[in-house]
């Protein structure tokens, strides 16, 4: 199948749905749509064959196939070698869900809006509005609270503390009631749908508009993010554009938000607060 690169000038945001897009799509990486079939037993899933290559892991393939790490270890194994075949149980209705609401080519309600605030001004990138009638739990936390926690969070997960606190401030400036045009949450902007995923690597529910279940989620998948790329850069640009859209380059609008974060993390190193 050929395939047509489009300029990356648009986000395509976080978190490629590529099991379903093999499902609706046509195919993608090795797998081939015929290659995707339901999983007996389990009606939101969708089995995907898929060829090892160098550099893949278990938590990496259910990153960027939406699937839940214990399932996939579940039919596989945790060791994975070169040249080998795996399945990767694809979450289904998640996976849709990000193709359908966020990975157009041209998307008109991405998590962040394409005209952005200038990196040199240090601004959170807040493009949210308060959910009414949703049910948060500590959503009163101070902006200073908000900023422990996530130190706190990182802390316990090996992440660098400055890098997360500066992306929760380009994210949401350190405030949780709110919800982005796409239904991104909270301090960290989470989906719901990524945090169902990073609830099943952390082994138990994330509840995201609760701060703590926020933060939490939003700390994990930098975490997670750091270990697959091996880059802090490239971890930034992945928790802006996704895994999978990285691959092939980085959009400039990931690009703006990579310095944008960068920045606000040296002048968090320099004086404890994001902005000058």
């Amino acid at each position: 199948m050929t395939t047509t690169r489009l300029p990356r000038t648009r986000s395509r945001r976080r978190w490629v749905a590529l099991g379903a897009a093999l499902a609706v799509a046509g195919s993608l990486m090795t797998a081939s749509p015929a290659e995707a079939r339901p999983w007996p037993g389990h009606p939101d899933r969708s089995l995907v064959s898929y060829i090892v290559r160098p550099g893949d892991t278990a938590s990496g393939l259910s990153v960027r196939y939406h699937a839940w790490t214990r399932e996939f270890i579940k039919l596989n194994g945790s060791l994975l070698r070169v040249g080998d075949r795996v399945t990767i149980p694809v979450v289904v209705s998640a996976a849709r869900k990000h193709r359908t609401s966020k990975h157009k080519t041209r998307p008109k309600s991405s998590k962040h809006k394409t005209s952005k605030p200038r990196v040199k001004k240090h601004r959170p990138n807040v493009h949210g509005r308060p959910l009414a009638g949703a049910r948060w739990r500590h959503a009163n936390l101070s902006r200073t609270q908000i900023r422990d926690l996530i130190g706190r969070q990182a802390k316990r997960r090996g992440v660098p503390v400055r890098l997360a606190q500066a992306i929760g401030w380009q994210e949401s400036g350190w405030r949780q009631p709110l919800v982005s045009s796409a239904g991104a949450i909270g301090a960290m902007q989470i989906l719901p749908s990524t945090g169902t995923w990073m609830s099943g690597l952390a082994g138990k529910r994330l509840y995201i508009r609760d701060t703590h279940g926020n933060v939490r989620a939003g700390t994990l998948l930098l975490r997670t993010l750091l270990d697959e790329t091996r880059s802090r850069r490239a971890a930034v640009a992945a928790y802006y554009e996704g895994l999978g859209g990285i691959q092939d380059g980085w959009y400039d609008e990931t690009k703006r938000y990579v310095r944008s974060v960068m920045a606000i993390k040296r002048q968090l190193d320099r004086t404890g607060r994001p902005t000058g």
